[in-house]
């Protein structure tokens, strides 16, 4: 298999040879930046939703900042679902960062510029996207 050149790709390669799931960190992280975010998980079952949401937003993210296959289009639909919710734009746009803000903990010294740079890029481009600024 061909080691990735992709930037995002190689932020979660390298956060899946440290952490077998992030979707504790992840979701911790989430919960003390925005501690409003608890009460939108059922108390049952809600570790699957939250692994489940986390796998989706990463396969969309992947493709986003990727060969754009189609997957990333669930970021837009996700946006409209959330805004049914009530959830603000903001907040469903501050996921992305608290999984950037997760990887880059996790690869410590390994959290290059060219890591930065693309996430920063894709931020931006997410938001554009979703329209969370506008």
């Amino acid at each position: 298999m061909k080691a990735s050149s992709n930037p995002i790709e190689i932020s979660f390669e390298l956060a899946a040879s440290r952490c077998a799931d992030l979707t504790p960190l992840v979701y911790q992280r989430l919960f003390a930046a925005h501690p409003e975010t608890q009460a939108m998980f059922r108390s049952e079952g809600s570790d699957l939703v939250k692994g489940s949401m986390l796998a989706l937003t990463i396969e969309a993210i992947l493709d986003f900042a990727g060969m754009r296959h189609g997957r990333f289009r669930l970021i837009a639909c996700e946006v409209a679902s959330h805004d049914a919710y009530g959830t603000p734009r903001q907040l469903f746009t501050a996921f992305f960062v608290i999984i950037r803000d997760t990887l880059r903990d996790l690869l410590g010294d390994e959290w290059s510029t060219e890591i930065a740079q693309a996430w920063d890029t894709l931020l931006v481009d997410i938001d554009a996207l979703t329209g969370a600024t506008g």
